[in-house]
């Protein structure tokens, strides 16, 4: 009974606070299996070198994403599962694991939460373990909109008060980080180039959240 009253107290501070940056979001967990919580497991120590009993991590970072397409209830549906479609061969040699995020941001700027945001999700290689990761409905022909822009700065501003965030990039700009002290990846030639979410998207969430200081680069 404690323990459920402790976890209602948790849960309603978090809202509390996300209430008042003025920012709602809307929970939508996939599922964290018990084979996701192994593979998580198994991917922290393959390929970041972290042995750890939980999958969590410490968010030091903030990158956001698009998804190239889809809705949020087909990305939804696809991070919902656990392993990799068999075409993503490239992913899928390294690990089974499925990609997935924290959070995904609807075109209209409404924010949903796929899992809580210190718990382990592959979406960025050689940062997993440290970031936090913010899917975007849209693509390069379908631009993201301003509504989203709003949307990713107000998440960005209350993560940033909820955890020692440091960084804010865009999944393109991961690259920078290959050489740093952050980057934890065990294999030198698991790198895949990226365009999203794109530099104007990346230029107008930045301006919004200047006052935060954060850094794109090491």
């Amino acid at each position: 009974m404690k323990k459920v009253i402790f976890l209602l107290f948790i849960f309603v501070l978090n809202f509390s606070s996300a209430q008042n940056s003025g920012l709602k979001i809307v929970e939508k967990p996939i599922n964290y299996s018990p084979e996701r919580i192994r593979l998580s497991l198994e991917y922290l120590q393959d390929h970041h070198g972290l042995i750890q009993k939980t999958p969590t991590i410490v968010p030091k970072m903030i990158v956001l994403h698009y998804t190239a397409g889809g809705t949020v209830e087909s990305n939804f549906k696809y991070f919902n599962n656990t392993h990799l479609e068999s075409a993503r061969n490239t992913l899928k040699k390294q690990s089974t694991l499925n990609v997935s995020s924290q959070y995904i941001i609807d075109r209209d700027g409404t924010v949903y939460q796929l899992m809580e945001p210190n718990q382990f999700a592959r979406h960025t290689i050689g940062l997993n373990y440290c970031a936090i990761g913010v899917e975007n409905i849209g693509s390069k022909s379908q631009p993201l909109t301003d509504k989203q822009v709003e949307a990713n700065a107000q998440l960005v501003r209350y993560l940033t008060q909820k955890y020692k965030i440091e960084y804010l990039i865009g999944h393109s700009e991961y690259g920078v980080f290959r050489n740093s002290k952050l980057w934890k990846e065990s294999d030198p030639k698991y790198f895949t180039g990226k365009e999203d979410p794109g530099k104007e998207f990346m230029n107008k969430v930045r301006q919004k959240v200047s006052d935060l200081k954060l850094k794109d680069k090491p």
